[in-house]
Parts: structure tokens; C-alpha cells; sequence
């Protein structure tokens, strides 16, 4: 009442009326909610029912009243799972202090926040006390702090190496003074001036060993800053941080923060990396190819994925991308997986940008924005042009025709796959194996069956589309079988308007002719710019009961090179190959 009415009623009742104080008289400015509970007119139904609804609760004690103190250990036994602030109500009427007496009970309690004493009748500290109580429920000590133990939780520390990592731009393990400047910026807007970053930095060096490092903030100088804040009460300032870098109330990250609502795909639509993504996931690769080779050993993979709950890439993506000789994910193998999942399953990629602080390090307000969604594959053939990037490409082949052989050419090198083949009975066939922009149909040239497979399958779902497709005769450097079908292959190719069957080997002894060479020219049957030039980067998606699946990721070359020479500068890796319609 004397918080309202900023004076002391002559009359005081037993329980005050409940009152609400709107959210811009409050400095957190948050509205409140206020009931107040008398002992003498209300029941222990009652009380136990306004404390399920409580975000935070206020236990009055008298500090002139001995009885009264007591009295709070009693209050707190109920199962109380709120931050709890005592308040000790009539300071005017001692000379002394309570908190002597209280301070045991604080210990004893970890629910409690805080202790105040207040003076409803002259108003001292009233605004305060209602203060604290906003701030245990806005910025609680409990997720932070363990009193007994005088240091951060397990998850509070957690989080705010993550925090450190993603902040730390270059890897070097320190933060030095423009990183220290950008992470104020991003979670205060305001940079820090140059003494008083001296000033911090100082601090450290006195309380800490080795928690200033060549003049930058080490992750334990990082975590002691935190435990300083905690303990001086400045709770509000590390819940500052945790909440700007997407944590909620149980330090755990936010599903909005890591799913972003804004993003929306309609049916017929794709999902593509834009540009300024594929700079940042650069700067993510730059930043841990700590030796320069332009490939990610396990250590530094494992150091990336450092700021992930879970490793995302398991062993087999080293087996669907390009590696280096000793088996390591090269920059092009890395590019291409982040492009596949994207393509694949957006909300997975959205997920993984979350966890890397692309929202954070972009300055954007979330990782959606990312994320290009292209226009309905419908108006991309009506209109006979496409601004996508990324296509998928369906590989259709009899058991044993060399499709393994075939994917094996995109990664340049020998790989064991595990596949599970398409079976001849196509009805297995869903509309997710059908779905796709370009259809290769893989038959053994030296099986004289084979072909007849690859027949059936065009003629039962792709005969009447106008998905591009193209003959893909495999085993080429064995003896040539005539094929017991109908119509001779290329006969067939010719039928149906399509290009003539292109034969490949692996066997290198032979001259084999490369898989990007292959698929480019129905890929570009995709495209209808006749000025439009495109770097081919591949990547192989082997799906357990399905057909094998390539996504052709075409990055804009801003000059046409001929196939055999170098790769667009947007590649890193000379088996990228440019191919141009005209």
C-alpha cells in the first residue's frame, strides 16, 4: 500500500486489495502483479494456490519480532519452486540490523534470491524491494550460481564457452580488443572505450592466472568476469548475454532462436545458401584450417563443431564428400555438404547456422535470412529460366550397372558406398525418389540386359515429364554387349529426344571420361540463359531404399573458362568444372 500510495495508511488491514503497477512506472519495465496474503484471514488452500501462480514471492518478517524471524524457516519448508525475497518489514523501529540473523536461513535456502530491509511506514527501500523481486524472476541467480560451492554451474559455464568461442573470431583462443569491442556492441550497443577495457583487463590480471594472454581476454579470464558479476549482484549483466546469443531460462537454446519462424517454403520451392552465408561458412572454415592445407583434419572438424551440443557429421560424410589424400574434408567437400543440407532439410541448416552464431556474427536478426527460397519449379518452365543454383539430379541403374563407380568420379577418388539398389519392382518407387530436376539412368554396357532397366524406368515415370534425362553407358573399357531390348540404346536415346548415351569408366587405364563432364550437359538442358555460365560443384547424397541422388551446386563464374582450365575463383578445388550453354 505504501508503494501506491507512497505514504502509510493510518488504518492498516490484515491483506491489501491486489494491484497491478503498469510496466512503465518499473525500471525493468515489465508490468507486476501484486497479492498480498494475510495468515489471519486466508487458509494454507489458499496460500498454496497464489504460490503455484507466483513468479517470485516475498516472505515479510518484522525485525523487531524474534517470532517472526522464526517464522520464515517455516514459510520456505512448503515446496517452493519460485526465487523467494525476505523482506524485513519495520526497520524504522531498531537501531540494528536482522541480517546477522537472517543470514543463516539464506544459506541454509538456495530459493533465496535476496534479503531487504524496508520501512513501509517512512518508505525506505520500497522501490528497491520490488526491484529485487523483478529482477530473481527476469535474471534468476539459481541457473547461474551455486552458493555453496562459490562458483558458476556446469551449464552456465557451458553456455558462456560457446559464447567465448563464437566470439573469438580468429581461434586463437583470446579475445582481443576489436573482438571485446564487437561482443559489447552485440550485447549492450555500446562499445567499450579504450581505459575502460584496460580497467577490465586489470581486474582479471589481479584475480587471475593467465586470464590476460598477449594483451586479450582468455576463456578463464571470460568465465572469471562472469563470476564477478554474479557475485556482485550484476546478475542482469551475464543474463544479458546468454539471452542476446539465444539461451532461455534453463541455459539451453531457444527453438526460435534455432528455427526461425520467419522462414517459410512453399510446396515446388528449394532452399539455397545465399552469398553472404557461404562468406560466413568460408570464415567459419578459414577460422579452423588452423595449417592452411584448405582441408579440416579431425582435430580442427571437431574444434568447428566445438560449439554444437552433438557432432552433426558423423564418419559417412567423409565417404559423400570430397577428401584429401589422408581422407580429410576439403574445403570443396565442406561447402558442398553445408549446400546439401540445405537443399535437403532446411530447418536442419537452420539449425546448425544457430549453433555457429551466424545471427550473431552477421549482425542480422536471425539465421533465416540465410536461407534463399527460390520461386515454384511451375514458373521456372513456364518462363523457360531459373535463378536457382542448386538441382538435384536422380541416378536410376540396375543392380550391378555402376552406379557406385559413377558417384566414386564425382569425389575423384575410390570409395566403398553402401546402397541400397532400386528394386525392379518399381511401384516402390515414391514421389520422393521422382522429385528431382535431372534423371541419369546408368546401364552396364557390357551386361546385355542391363539396359532394358533403365528402358522401363524412363518409360513408366519419365517419358511424359519434362524432366532432362541422359544414358549414362558405365564400364565402357569392357567388351561392348549388343542389349537385348528393342531398340539399340542410342536408337532409343534418339526416339525419345535425348542425348546420346554417354559412356564412363572408372578404370583409369582406359581414359576415363569424368562424371562432371557427363551430367553438365543435362544439366545445363536445365537452364535456358543462353549467355549463362555455371561452375559445377557436386555433391553425392546416398539414401538408404532410394535412388541415388546428386546436387549440382552452380556458382556464378563472372568470366567463361574453358572445361579444362582453371576453376571459378569462388572454388577452391581444380576438379570444380565450368561449363557454359551457348
Amino acid at each position: 500500500m505504501s508503494l501506491v500510495s507512497e505514504e502509510f495508511p493510518q488504518v492498516v488491514p490484515y491483506r491489501a486489495e491486489e494491484i497491478t503497477i503498469p510496466a512503465d512506472v518499473t525500471p525493468e519495465r515489465v508490468p507486476t502483479h501484486i497479492v498480498d496474503y494475510s495468515e489471519a484471514e486466508q487458509t494454507d488452500e489458499q496460500l498454496s494456490s497464489e504460490i503455484s501462480k507466483a513468479n517470485v514471492i516475498c516472505i515479510v518478517y518484522a525485525v523487531n519480532n524474534k517470532k517472526s524471524i522464526e517464522k520464515v524457516s517455516l514459510a520456505i519448508v512448503l515446496e517452493v519452486l519460485v526465487p523467494v525475497i525476505l523482506v524485513g518489514n519495520k526497520s524504522d523501529l531498531v537501531e540494528h540490523s536482522s541480517m546477522e540473523t537472517i543470514l543463516p536461513v539464506m544459506n541454509q535456502y538456495t530459493e533465496i534470491e535476496t534479503c531487504v530491509e524496508c520501512s513501509a511506514k517512512n518508505l525506505k527501500n520500497i522501490s528497491e524491494l520490488f526491484y529485487y523481486a523483478q529482477k530473481a524472476v527476469l535474471h534468476p541467480t539459481g541457473p547461474l550460481y551455486c552458493p555453496e560451492e562459490k562458483q558458476m554451474k556446469p551449464a552456465c559455464i557451458k553456455a558462456l564457452t560457446r559464447i567465448f568461442k563464437v566470439s573469438d573470431l580468429d581461434n586463437d583462443g583470446i579475445l582481443n580488443d576489436n573482438e571485446l569491442n564487437f561482443f559489447q556492441r552485440t550485447c549492450f550497443n555500446a562499445p567499450l572505450v579504450s581505459q575502460a577495457l584496460e580497467d577490465v583487463k586489470n581486474v582479471v590480471r589481479k584475480n587471475v592466472i593467465d586470464g590476460v594472454c598477449d594483451n586479450g581476454l582468455t576463456l578463464k579470464g571470460f568465465l572469471f568476469l562472469h563470476t564477478l558479476f554474479i557475485q556482485r549482484g550484476r546478475h542482469e549483466t551475464t543474463w544479458t548475454v546468454l539471452r542476446r546469443f539465444g539461451y532461455d531460462d534453463d541455459l539451453e537454446l531457444h527453438q526460435d532462436y534455432l528455427f526461425p519462424l520467419t522462414l517459410k517454403v512453399p510446396p515446388d520451392c528449394t532452399t539455397e545458401l545465399n552469398h553472404n552465408a557461404y562468406l560466413f561458412l568460408q570464415s567459419v572454415f578459414d577460422k579452423h584450417d588452423k595449417d592452411r592445407d584448405c582441408a579440416l583434419s579431425p582435430e580442427e572438424l571437431k574444434d568447428l563443431f566445438d560449439v554444437f551440443p552433438y557432432m552433426p557429421w558423423g564418419p559417412d560424410v567423409n565417404n559423400t564428400v570430397c577428401t584429401n589424400d589422408e581422407g580429410w574434408i576439403t574445403y570443396q567437400g565442406y561447402l558442398s555438404q553445408w549446400t546439401l543440407t540445405t537443399y535437403l532439410d532446411v530447418q536442419r541448416c537452420l539449425e546448425y547456422l544457430g549453433y555457429l552464431g551466424y545471427s550473431i556474427i552477421s549482425e542480422q536478426e536471425s539465421q533465416a535470412v540465410a536461407i534463399t527460397v527460390t520461386r515454384d519449379k511451375k514458373i521456372d518452365l513456364q518462363k523457360k529460366q531459373t535463378q536457382r543454383s542448386v538441382f538435384r539430379c536422380n541416378v536410376f541403374g540396375d543392380s550391378g550397372s555402376g552406379k557406385s563407380g559413377f558417384l566414386q568420379a564425382f569425389l575423384g577418388r575410390n570409395l566403398t558406398v553402401s546402397l541400397h539398389e532400386v528394386f525392379p519392382d518399381f511401384d516402390v518407387l515414391s514421389d520422393t525418389d521422382l522429385a528431382c530436376d535431372i534423371v541419369c539412368l546408368v546401364y552396364d554396357a557390357s551386361n546385355p540386359h542391363s539396359f532394358e532397366y533403365c528402358a522401363r524406368v524412363f518409360k513408366q515415370y519419365f517419358m511424359d515429364t519434362k524432366t532432362p534425362c541422359m544414358m549414362i553407358a558405365a564400364k565402357s573399357d569392357l567388351q561392348e554387349a549388343k542389349q537385348l531390348y528393342a531398340l539399340t540404346p542410342l536408337e532409343f536415346c534418339r526416339k525419345h529426344k535425348m542425348p546420346p548415351p554417354q559412356a564412363f569408366t572408372c578404370n583409369t587405364l582406359y581414359g576415363p571420361k569424368s562424371s562432371n563432364l557427363l551430367v553438365a550437359p543435362v544439366f545445363v538442358l536445365t537452364l535456358s540463359s543462353s549467355s549463362l555460365c555455371v561452375c559445377v560443384c557436386v555433391c553425392v547424397c546416398v539414401g538408404v531404399g532410394a535412388p541415388l541422388s546428386l546436387s549440382l551446386v552452380t556458382l556464378g563464374c563472372a568470366v567463361c573458362v574453358p572445361v579444362t582450365g582453371a576453376p571459378s575463383a569462388t572454388c577452391r578445388t581444380s576438379s570444380t568444372q565450368s561449363w557454359c550453354r551457348r
